[in-house]
């Protein structure tokens, strides 16, 4: 089970975000993530619990920042609420054509990555439909991205028990244009635009075993 920290900053200007702690694991119906979120000066900023099935699609999602919650599911495509946190009121539903969610959250470039299953031969490379929710309001937002596998190495641990496989995606938004890379070792990001791993207390689940 996977514990460790995230640090966040924006991909373009580097300004700290925060923090985010988190703890994952292979489970019963799939994978499941959950984690806590601080400013930079620690006060609290928002959660996620998202759980997936053994196919990689999301069926449960609970995401809280900036006074909102919002709950979703993979259903008819993706189904979700968006609501005032404390409360509940001001709930607005929403449906979209998507595959699953994304967000600011690492875990989302683990989950789209465990729903396309591009692993295998570099090169391989599919479109797909994701629901975003925004930072700090969680307004809705679908967009389109493209994912390539442009690489797969082995690393040894530095305590040398067994290996450890890295994916390297390239990610290309069908929007905007912009493109970036990805690094993933099993349900821990390594690498990515705006996000630095900072702590990790145990290694990466490797599905490839953990199913």
């Amino acid at each position: 089970m996977p514990r460790g920290r995230y640090s966040l900053h924006d991909p373009h200007d580097g300004t700290p975000l925060g923090d985010e702690r988190f703890q994952c694991a292979p489970g019963p119906s799939g994978w499941r993530y959950v984690s806590r979120t601080t400013t930079p000066g620690g006060a609290p900023a928002g959660s996620l619990d998202l759980t997936l099935d053994r196919l990689g699609r999301p069926i449960r999602l609970e995401l809280r920042a900036g006074g909102w919650r919002v709950r979703g599911a993979a259903l008819d495509g993706v189904t979700w609420v968006r609501m005032a946190e404390d409360t509940g009121e001001q709930a607005q539903e929403g449906n979209a054509p998507a595959r699953a969610f994304t967000g600011s959250s690492p875990a989302f470039l683990v989950a789209t990555a465990r729903l396309l299953r591009l692993t295998g031969t570099p090169g391989r490379s599919t479109r797909v439909r994701l629901l975003g929710f925004a930072p700090h309001t969680l307004a809705a937002r679908a967009r389109d991205e493209t994912w390539t596998l442009t690489g797969t190495e082995a690393h040894r641990p530095a305590d040398g028990d067994g290996t450890l496989t890295v994916e390297a995606y390239r990610v290309d938004d069908m929007e905007t244009g912009e493109r970036h890379a990805v690094h993933l070792a099993g349900d821990v990001v390594l690498a990515a635009p705006g996000v630095e791993l900072e702590e990790l207390d145990t290694p990466p689940t490797d599905f490839r075993t953990a199913e």
